[in-house]
């Protein structure tokens, strides 16, 4: 008989100990393998996490495990380690964090993605200088976090490569994650001939199986890059030396299903654990990521130029209130040279800005919430307009409070206004739409790019997607139809996603020539965030709203967690958010420094029939937070029909 008869497993359910199981012969398994045990009536997939001979004490009949998934560990003791912390940051099981480690195939799925911006260039490049400096910077090694600041077009990505190449020849292994990616075959290619030591490249297409085989790749030593989308983070390298994080600011590295991880705090905590390095690059940092460079926790290294010879485009702004409709009149006659010139235009519309922001028309006033500084958002149902953060609410105003103007109103307008108006304009552009709608398989964004890029298109009109990691030669004119339709989303971080994307999207004109145009509509030309991108003044944008985060006490000034409570229910929802309130004053959470916000209905109010209600809480440091939030999520059992969600350092608040 063997010694271990028993094994303790978790199950990607919100079960916070674990399940004691008794092995047969058929079924011995030890640590790090998948099995397959009865639950209830239920069989559920587990992950071993101990094997003993001490049967639990108590009257009961230990089950059996059905059957052994893996031939051999597909996780080691040092990703277990990393899933229990997972499951202490982000008030999980260590069966859900081990579940979102392993590559499902389905994890990372997010929208069709682009291909990466100027990932490789398939001739070598001279280095620049700067370029020179920065890898030598990263691989002294002399500080344990660097950030690649450069404008969009600077060769960033040649420098990561280098550095990483420089990781490998000493016996490393690298992490280099990008944002929802689309590999094309060149950077597969590229990638492959400067490494030929073995890369592995996880990406959303692949199937389970298939990622997989790279896991057990990855896992034996035979790879020495990964490089991959979000989840890659949790690639089964023995020692992460050198984690690469391009893009640092896209939302994509935040998971949108629970466990809500984020893929710059545990690249964070591996290259921690194994004395490593991060190295993340945006020409967009996130405010996060500033402060942390401000405060010099991480070392900043800077590109200052674009290494394609092209210079960074002028951009002109249109004052929409003296206009109708969503092309104004300096727009269309850019638009008509452009295509006399038999060049390229992308006009790019915030596909959120269907939003109902109140504004005044005459002088632009637009009603924000005196505690939070966050717009209003206009209810139909309840005709008020209510702030989500704190639930303060207000009649709408007929007249504007400013200028006594009675023409006020709700505004926004989506892609599809702006197609018939593009086609009615300009009836004999070829004009192709790229939004989620249009965009439903991969093979129709693939295919619309290469349209584009062969030029056999006019007119590029996109959303989100479009601000990426386009490089089209012949695109001089980049249109912004409306910049404020993210300023307007009740969101404490909607400046800097506005300032982020007007950068970025400006970066996709002119990259090969000097003729570059960039145009933004708006109805407030003196925002910030619009102002400081026209004039590409990040300094003077990061401190203004760094000044106002700190009045504010929002993120990066405090840590933020937000519990939603979703319901079909919609009294049932409200019920459990009053009563989590409650339960958390009467716990004296007021005194361990943690601030409350709420209970107020999520901006979103309503998603796929469920209602939500949110509380956000608020403190300096993080420990406090998780333990009211396991307060909360320790509730939920009393809440039939409600499902709590948890999420520290959300991205977003809607």
């Amino acid at each position: 008989m063997h010694d271990h008869e028993f094994v303790d497993v978790v199950c990607a359910i919100p079960l916070s100990r674990s399940l004691t199981y008794r092995m047969t012969e058929k079924t011995r398994c030890t640590v790090g393998q998948r099995v397959t045990v009865p639950l209830s009536s239920r069989k559920l997939t587990g992950y071993v996490i101990a094997t003993h001979s001490d049967a639990p004490k108590g009257n009961f009949t230990i089950k059996e495990i059905h059957r052994v998934i893996d031939t051999e560990p597909i996780f080691t003791q040092s990703e277990i380690d990393l899933a229990r912390w997972m499951s202490s940051f982000y008030a999980c099981s260590l069966g859900e964090a081990l579940s979102v480690m392993l590559p499902g195939g389905k994890r990372d799925a997010a929208a069709a993605a682009l291909d990466p911006d100027d990932l490789v260039s398939p001739v070598a490049r001279d280095l620049s200088v700067a370029q020179q400096e920065a890898i030598q910077s990263i691989t002294s090694r002399e500080h344990r976090m660097y950030y690649l600041f450069g404008v969009t077009g600077s060769g960033k990505t040649e420098v990561f490569l280098q550095a990483a190449r420089e990781e490998i020849l000493k016996g490393g292994q690298v992490i280099y994650l990008v944002p929802e990616i689309s590999l094309t075959h060149q950077l597969s290619r590229e990638v492959s001939r400067r490494f030929p030591e073995g890369v592995a490249i996880l990406h959303s297409a692949m199937t389970g199986s298939q990622r997989l085989r790279e896991w057990n790749r990855i896992r034996k030593g035979e790879v020495s890059l990964v490089i991959g989308a979000r989840s890659a983070v949790f690639a089964p390298v023995a020692r992460a030396s050198l984690i690469i994080i391009d893009e640092e600011h896209e939302n994509s590295y935040k998971s949108g299903s629970h466990p809500r991880y984020h893929a710059r705090q545990v690249a964070l905590r591996r290259v921690q654990d194994a004395s490593g390095v991060l190295v993340m690059g945006s020409a967009t940092p996130s405010l996060e990521a500033w402060k942390l460079m401000e405060d010099r926790v991480m070392q900043r290294l800077v590109l200052p130029k674009r290494i394609s010879g092209g210079t960074m485009p002028s951009i002109e702004v249109v004052d929409l209130t003296e206009y109708e409709g969503p092309l104004s009149k300096p727009l269309r006659k850019a638009i008509y040279e452009v295509l006399g010139r038999k060049k390229q235009v992308i006009l790019f519309l915030n596909r959120r800005g269907f939003s109902y922001f109140f504004h005044c028309k005459s002088c632009g006033f637009e009603m924000q919430c005196p505690h939070c500084s966050v717009s209003m958002t206009y209810h139909r149902s309840s005709n008020e307009l209510r702030c989500h953060y704190c639930g303060y609410s207000h009649l709408p105003h007929q007249v504007c409070p400013t200028c006594g103007s009675l023409d006020v109103g709700y505004s926004g307008y989506g892609t599809e206004l702006v197609e018939s108006e593009v086609a009615r304009v300009f009836p004999h552009a070829r004009t192709i739409r790229i939004d989620t709608d249009t965009v439903k398989e991969k093979q129709h964004l693939q295919k619309a790019l290469r349209t584009m890029r062969d030029g056999e298109a006019d007119i590029l009109l996109g959303t989100q997607m479009v601000a990426k990691g386009l490089n089209f030669p012949g695109v001089e004119l980049v249109g912004i139809v409306l910049a404020d339709s993210a300023l307007h989303l009740p969101d404490f971080r909607s400046q800097e996603r506005t300032f982020a994307l007007l950068t970025q999207v400006a970066g996709r004109s002119g990259r090969f020539s000097n003729t570059g145009r960039v145009i933004i509509q708006t109805y407030h030309p003196t925002n910030s965030a619009i102002a400081h991108a026209v004039d590409q003044d990040l300094e003077a944008f990061y401190s203004q709203e760094l000044k106002v985060r700190s009045e504010l006490n929002f993120p990066p000034f405090s840590r933020i967690c937000r519990i939603v409570f979703r319901s079909r229910n919609q009294s049932r929802s409200e019920a459990a958010a009053d009563k989590a309130l409650s339960m958390l004053e009467q716990r004296g959470i007021a005194a361990a420094g943690v601030q409350v916000l709420g209970p107020s209905p999520c901006p979103i109010e309503r998603i796929a029939r469920n209602w939500r209600n949110q509380i956000i809480l608020r403190s300096k440091r993080v420990p406090p937070l998780l333990r009211a939030a396991v307060m909360v999520r320790e509730l939920g059992n009393t809440f039939p029909g409600v499902y709590i969600e948890i999420d520290l350092d959300p991205l977003s608040l809607l």
